[in-house]
C-alpha cells in the first residue's frame, strides 16, 4: 500500500498503532534530510519514488543516508499529528545509483569529500554511468576530469574507501540493533579493526566515543550474546554509573549510591557487584577510599589539588619590598577612586599572601581591586599573567584591565598530539602571578592542570562570586576552597553608589538575600505570561521586533535568552529552532544539519584540534559543500574552519541554558522563568542569569515562578572531599 492509497482508504492511527498497519516496501532517490540525531541515529528524511508526484517522507533509526543515494525502505505507514503520513522504517538497504542522474545526484550530496555538486557534474558529464566504476577501479582516470589534480584526485579515492568502508560497520551496527549516525567516530577510532573490537568486547565504545555511552555498548553485547552477568558487563556499568554521576558534578559517589545506581542500571542483584568492584579496584580502573568510589582522573585531581596547593603554599617567593598603606593611597590618587576598606584588604593581602581568594558579586569592585593591585606590582617589575575559564570572560578581563588575558585551556598549551597540556612541573607557566578571573566555574579537573602547571615560587588569585552556579564539570572548587578556612579570602560586600543605580545590580543583591526583585521601566522588566504558549510568543516578539525597535539592539549579536532547562514549550530546545526561523529564516541551509549560514552556535564539548572550547559561541559566515567545511567567527575574532564531521560539536545558541551562560555576559537577556522550569527554579540560576545582563534584563513567565527561584536554596550538594583535604594538608 502506497502513501496515496493509505491516505484515501485508512482511518488516520495514531503513531504507537503502525504495528496494526501492513508491512511495504519502498524504493526511491532521497531528496533531503530533515532531521538527524547524532546521538541516536534517527533520521526524518523525504524520497522520490520513480513516477510519484509527491515526495514521502520515512523516520526511523537506520544507515547513515545522505541526499542522492537510492534507498528500498520496508516500514509501515504511519500517522503524525504536526506532519501528515510518514512510513516509519524497519529496514534499510542502501542501493548504488545506475543512471547518470542518480550518480550525479549521488555524488552532488557531499557524500564523498572532494566532491560537491560542481565536480559530480564534471565527473559524470565524463565517465556517465561508469562513474562509481572508475572511482573504485581506475582512479587513476579522474585526473582527466578539469579541476582534479593529483590532491584531488587521492582525496576522492580515498573518501571513497572510507565511505565502503564506513558502509560496511553501519550494516554491522544495524545488525547490532543500534542506531548508527555514531558510525563515523567509530570507525575514525578503530578503523578497519571496528568490527574485531567490538565483537570481542563492545564496551569500550562507552569508553572510547562520544554519545554511544553503556547503553549503545550494551545494546550490541546483548546482540552477540553477552551474559546479563558477564563480568565485563558489571564492569562497564560501576563505571559508567560514576561517569554519569561526574557529569552531574559529583567528584565520588558513596559505596551505597553506587550500587544502588548500577543496580538499577544492570538489572542485577547487590551481591552481584562485589566481585567486579574488587577487580576493578585491582586494576587501578576504579579508586576507593573508605566509603567514596572515584574513576581514577578524579581522585588524581582532587588530591592534586590539594597537595599542589600545599606545595604551594608552603614554597618561598621573591615577594617585593611594598610600603603597602603608601601603595594603597598611592593607587587611590593615580585611579582618582576611594577604595572601601575590604577593597583595601585585598589590596594588601594581594601584596603579601602566596594565595588569596577574592569574592564578591556585581558592583563590588572586584576589577578596581585587580586593576590597583596589578598598577602597583607593576610599578615593582612583578611580572603576571592574566587568564580565565572561557573566551568571553578572557575578553572582558582584557577589557576591564587593558591588559592582555586567555583563556585558561590556552594558557596550558593543549596540544592533541600528546593528548593533553604541554604546561606541567616539567614546563611551568612562566610567571610570578596568575590571576584567574571567574574562579567558579573551573572545575576539579581543571583546577588540577592550573595548579601542576603553576610554579612553586608563583602566586595565586582567584577571583569569583561564590554565589554563582558552580562548574559544569565536577567539582565546586572555588566553594570548597573557601569554606575549608585553609587560604585567605576576602569578601567584597559595599556596592558603589554608580552601580546602586543600576537595577540589575541591585537586584542581583536582592535575590542572592532571597529578597523578590523590583521591576522597573528602565533596565530590569518583568512581562507577565503564565501560559507557556505565550511565554515563548512574546520572547519571539521582543528578540525579533520589540527590543531591537525601542532599544536598537541586534537580536543575534546583542540578545541572549536564558532558560533554565533545555526541555519544555520554553526549554533552550524548542526556542533554539523556533528563533532560528524567526531570525535567519532565509540563511542557506547545511546539508544533514539543523544548520544554516548566518547561524549563531556554541560549541558543546572542547576540541583541542580546532583550539574551541565548551561555551563558545560564534555565527556561521559561510559553507562549502565542495570542501565539506563550514567557517565560524567566534565572539573573540577568530575564524575557524569546522569539517562537516565536526558538526556533532554544535548547537544552536540563540538561547541557551544559563549554566552554559557562566563567565559571559551580554548587552541584553531575556529569561523566560515558568512553573514548569520547577527543578531549576533556584536562587543562584536565578541570581547567574540577572548578572549576565549589562544593560538590560528581561524576565517573561510567572511570577510565582520567579518567587519559587528566589525562596528556593536547596540545591543539590555535590560529593566532593576537598574541603576536608584542604584542611588537612594545610
Amino acid at each position: 500500500m502506497d502513501r496515496q492509497q493509505y491516505i484515501k482508504n485508512k482511518v488516520r492511527p495514531k503513531a504507537d498503532q503502525s504495528d496494526l498497519e501492513p508491512v511495504v516496501e519502498l524504493e526511491g532517490v532521497v531528496e533531503r534530510i530533515v532531521f538527524e540525531s547524532a546521538d541516536t541515529g534517527f533520521l526524518v528524511a523525504r524520497m522520490r519514488r520513480d513516477g510519484a508526484a509527491e515526495l514521502d517522507t520515512f523516520v526511523g533509526t537506520m544507515l547513515s543516508i545522505s541526499p542522492g543515494e537510492t534507498v528500498r525502505l520496508r516500514g509501515r505507514w504511519v500517522e503524525d499529528q504536526k506532519f501528515g503520513p510518514q512510513l516509519k522504517v524497519e529496514h534499510c538497504e542502501t542501493l548504488m545509483p545506475e543512471s547518470a542522474v542518480g550518480i550525479e545526484k549521488y555524488l552532488g550530496s557531499g557524500l564523498i569529500s572532494g566532491i560537491g555538486p560542481t565536480y559530480a557534474k564534471r565527473l559524470v558529464d565524463a565517465f556517465g554511468v561508469e562513474t562509481l566504476r572508475v572511482i573504485d577501479e581506475q582512479p587513476e582516470r579522474l585526473r582527466s576530469v578539469s579541476g582534479i589534480g593529483r590532491k584531488r584526485a587521492t582525496q576522492i579515492r580515498e573518501a571513497w574507501e572510507e565511505h565502503r568502508a564506513l558502509q560496511d560497520i553501519m550494516v554491522f551496527l544495524q545488525g547490532q540493533g543500534i542506531g548508527v549516525a555514531q558510525a563515523v567516530k567509530i570507525y575514525k577510532q578503530y578503523g578497519d579493526k571496528a568490527v574485531t573490537v567490538l565483537r570481542q568486547n563492545p564496551y569500550t565504545l562507552a569508553d572510547d566515543i562520544t554519545g554511544i555511552a553503556f547503553h549503545g555498548a550494551d545494546k550490541i553485547a546483548q546482540n552477540l550474546g553477552i551474559a546479563k552477568d558477564d563480568p565485563k558487563r558489571l564492569q562497564a556499568g560501576l563505571t559508567h554509573a560514576l561517569g554519569q554521576a561526574q557529569l552531574n558534578g559529583h567528584v565520588y559517589l558513596p559505596e551505597e549510591d553506587l550500587r544502588a545506581a548500577a543496580c538499577e542500571l544492570l538489572q542485577v542483584p547487590d551481591a552481584a557487584l562485589t566481585q567486579p568492584l574488587e577487580a576493578l579496584v585491582a586494576e587501578k580502573r576504579l579508586f576507593q577510599e573508605e566509603d567514596a568510589w572515584y574513576l581514577p582522573l578524579m581522585y588524581h585531581a582532587e588530591t592534586g589539588i590539594a597537595a599542589r596547593l600545599k606545595l604551594l603554599c608552603s614554597a618561598p617567593c621573591n615577594k617585593p619590598t611594598v610600603q603597602v598603606e603608601k601603595a594603597i593611597a598611592w593607587a587611590e590618587k593615580t585611579k582618582d577612586i576611594k577604595l572601601a576598606p575590604e577593597q583595601q584588604e585585598a589590596i594588601r593581602q594581594g601584596i603579601e599572601a602566596k594565595t588569596l581568594i577574592i569574592t564578591g558579586g556585581p558592583g563590588t569592585g572586584k576589577t578596581t581591586v585587580i586593576n590597583s593591585l596589578l598598577a602597583i606590582l607593576e610599578k615593582k617589575g612583578v611580572a603576571f599573567v592574566l587568564a580565565a575559564p572561557t573566551g568571553r570572560a578572557a575578553k572582558r578581563m582584557e577589557a576591564a584591565t587593558g591588559r592582555d588575558a586567555s583563556t585558561l585551556h590556552r594558557l596550558l598549551e593543549f596540544s592533541p598530539r600528546q593528548g593533553g597540556f604541554t604546561r606541567d612541573e616539567t614546563n611551568p607557566i612562566a610567571t610570578d602571578l596568575l590571576v584567574v578571573d571567574e574562579a567558579s566555574m573551573i572545575d576539579a579537573l581543571l583546577m588540577h592542570a592550573l595548579l601542576r602547571a603553576l610554579p612553586p615560587f608563583a602566586r595565586l588569585i582567584l577571583v569569583g562570586d561564590v554565589d554563582q552556579l558552580p562548574s559544569v564539570g565536577a567539582g565546586n572548587v572555588l566553594l570548597d576552597c573557601i569554606a575549608s578556612n585553609a587560604l585567605p579570602v576576602v569578601r567584597l560586600k559595599t556596592i558603589f553608589r554608580q552601580s546602586e543605580e543600576s537595577g540589575i545590580i541591585t537586584n542581583a543583591h536582592h535575590i542572592n538575600a532571597g529578597k523578590y526583585p523590583e521591576f522597573n521601566e528602565h533596565d530590569f522588566f518583568l512581562i507577565e505570561r503564565k501560559d507557556p504558549e505565550r511565554c515563548v510568543e512574546t520572547v519571539l516578539e521582543l528578540l525579533s521586533e520589540r527590543m531591537p525597535k525601542k532599544f536598537g539592539l541586534d537580536p543575534v549579536n546583542d540578545i541572549q535568552v536564558l532558560s533554565p532547562m533545555r526541555r519544555g514549550e520554553a526549554g533552550v530546545n524548542n526556542l533554539n529552532e523556533l528563533l532560528q526561523e524567526r531570525l535567519n529564516p532565509k540563511g542557506a541551509p547545511i546539508p544533514r544539519r539543523n544548520f544554516r549560514v548566518g547561524d549563531k552556535v556554541m560549541q558543546l564539548r572542547n576540541n583541542y584540534e580546532l583550539d574551541v572550547f565548551n561555551g563558545d559561541v560564534g555565527r556561521i559566515n559561510m559553507a562549502d559543500d565542495e570542501a565539506q567545511e563550514l567557517e565560524i567567527t567566534f565572539d573573540d575574532g577568530r575564524k575557524v574552519i569546522y569539517p562537516y564531521t565536526s558538526l556533532d560539536d554544535l548547537g544552536l545558541a540563540y538561547a541557551a541554558t544559563i549554566h552554559k551562560s557562566q563567565g559571559s555576559e551580554y548587552p541584553a537577556v531575556v529569561i523566560p522563568m515558568l512553573p514548569q522550569h520547577y527543578m531549576m527554579l533556584q536562587r543562584n540560576v536565578l541570581y547567574t542569569a540577572v548578572t549576565r545582563g549589562k544593560k538590560l534584563v528581561i524576565l517573561v513567565g510567572d511570577p510565582k515562578a520567579i518567587g519559587r527561584a528566589v525562596r528556593n536554596i536547596q540545591t543539590v550538594q555535590r560529593n566532593t572531599r576537598l574541603t576536608a583535604r584542604l584542611r588537612n594538608s594545610l
